[in-house]
């Protein structure tokens, strides 16, 4: 949990750059229907939540720097016991003072008569616009009810500033306390993928992956992030794939998206592994490459460089894998100017994550590709997706789909990767043997072809990986079948 100190310094630093002059204005989530009478589980504004952590509905945060009385304002819903006996227990404006930190509350029922007051004699309302247009009309007609109320010698505010600016330049820089609630978002969403990958073999379906990924997060006082991927053989190169409902098949990849949040921070993880534990040869190579990719983007995350380094150390080497393996033509600088690598990666290598998982903050400063700086944390996900349609490759190639993803912290030094728990490459094949009991000969065989696969065409192995080689390789490759 984010401490009480911490909300509040947040809510200094945004009425410092501010200025008290102004006023922000920020407004809770609304309950949503999913259909008739029944809603979708609440979740908290990420904005709202930033400022205060209240975790209710029916809720406004009224910043007003400078003020006598109190600077923090919230209004939210009063005790109901009636209402609370069937949806549960309320905050209401007393504890809320006290239990968030805040200066003030009142109830929302109020709102009329205590806010236009509250707007009255500032320059600026920063607020976002846009999001939720019954609530701009109510802010705009609290200023005209000051406006009427007072008449020419009114002191309205002149300006609408958009809050995202500033406030979202703020939650960029995540602090301790947000990286320790990212790092145990992180570490429940690995222990749900490690879960899910004991669980695949051919003949089961996605949703008993995805069912084994929801168990995991909710057994950890978690949620997903956002709705779980889970898409094996052709179904991975859908880049948004939900429909999660197909068999796996022996000899098909199985690509994992998946990412838990823990007191609304997300974590962000995929990882791509064969549903019968061996890599065909065409797998083995894209898969290769975009480990490469992977590694090459994370050494890339380094503070004083710009943001997007990671994806063009990522495009650099899938563009001449790609032409390596002759499912590009020409030269690797030719498929890199002209777009080309853009059919089998289609998209960027990373985005933002914290409170959302695309979460807030300019990519361009000026212009220019923002500077990474200690404190942000992005994603890493390379990937090759080759449809089952592309005629333009070999037949050997195509429903191909790999992406591989962890979440990293920009720090003064070299990245740390939140989500490294979550095996990678031979890992994988090392814990299908061990989990799935195989039969010496068959152990064997497989774990010998991986050690000659990592010694040969294989990046340079994790350090599991290695470790996992030096004990279970010949000549005693069975022994790993004791291994848990």
């Amino acid at each position: 949990m984010i401490a009480l100190a911490e909300y509040a310094r947040r809510r200094r630093q945004l009425m410092r750059l501010v200025g008290r002059e102004a006023i922000v204005v920020v407004p809770a989530a609304p309950e949503r229907l999913r259909n008739n009478d029944a809603t979708y589980p609440y979740r908290q504004d990420s904005d709202f939540h930033y400022l205060c952590g209240f975790p209710e509905p029916d809720a406004v945060l009224a910043l007003v720097p400078g003020r006598r009385h109190g600077e923090t304002i919230l209004f939210c819903r009063e005790r109901d016991p009636e209402r609370e006996a069937w949806d549960g227990p309320r905050v209401g404006p007393e504890d809320a003072v006290a239990r968030y930190g805040l200066d003030d509350a009142f109830p929302i029922e109020d709102i009329d008569d205590i806010l236009p007051g509250l707007i009255e004699g500032r320059e600026r309302v920063h607020y976002h616009f846009g999001r939720d247009s019954e609530f701009d009309l109510r802010l705009i007609g609290w200023v005209k009810r000051v406006q009427a109320l007072r008449g020419p010698d009114a002191r309205t505010p002149r300006e609408f500033v958009a809050l995202s600016h500033l406030l979202h330049d703020l939650r960029l820089y995540k602090s301790r306390g947000e990286l320790a609630l990212m790092r145990r978002a992180a570490a429940i969403a690995a222990e749900g993928h490690c879960r899910a990958m004991r669980l695949v073999r051919p003949g089961r379906h996605e949703h008993e992956i995805e069912a084994e990924l929801l168990h995991a997060f909710r057994s950890a006082g978690a949620v997903p992030s956002y709705e779980p991927i889970v898409g094996g053989g052709a179904n991975a190169c859908v880049l948004h794939y939900r429909a999660n409902n197909a068999p796996l098949r022996d000899g098909d990849l199985l690509l994992v998206d998946a990412g838990a949040e823990l007191h609304c921070y997300a974590s962000d993880i995929t990882r791509t592994f064969p549903v019968n534990g061996r890599y065909s040869a065409e797998q083995r190579a894209l898969y290769d490459l975009v480990l490469a990719a992977q590694q090459a983007a994370i050494a890339a995350v380094r503070p004083g460089k710009p943001w997007n380094a990671s994806h063009e150390a990522a495009v650099a080497v899938i563009a001449q894998g790609l032409c390596d393996l002759g499912i590009l033509k020409g030269g690797a600088r030719e498929a890199i100017d002209s777009g080309a690598y853009r059919r089998y990666f289609p998209h960027k290598t990373g985005h933002w994550l914290g409170l959302d998982v695309h979460d807030v903050g300019d990519y361009r400063v000026d212009g220019e590709p923002r500077v990474l700086e200690p404190g942000m944390v992005l994603t890493v996900e390379p990937g090759i997706y080759i449809p089952p349609d592309a005629r333009a490759v070999a037949a050997k190639w195509r429903g191909i789909g790999i992406r591989i993803e962890d979440d990293v912290v920009v720090t003064r030094g070299a990245p740390e990767v939140l989500t490294g728990d979550v095996p990678t490459d031979l890992a994988y094949e090392r814990r299908y043997v061990c989990e799935h009991k195989l039969l010496p000969v068959r152990a064997a065989t497989l774990l010998a072809a991986s050690t000659a696969q990592a010694q040969t065409s294989s990046p340079t192995p994790q350090p599991l990986d290695r470790a996992w080689l030096r004990t279970a390789a010949p000549p005693n490759p069975t022994s790993c079948l004791s291994v848990a």
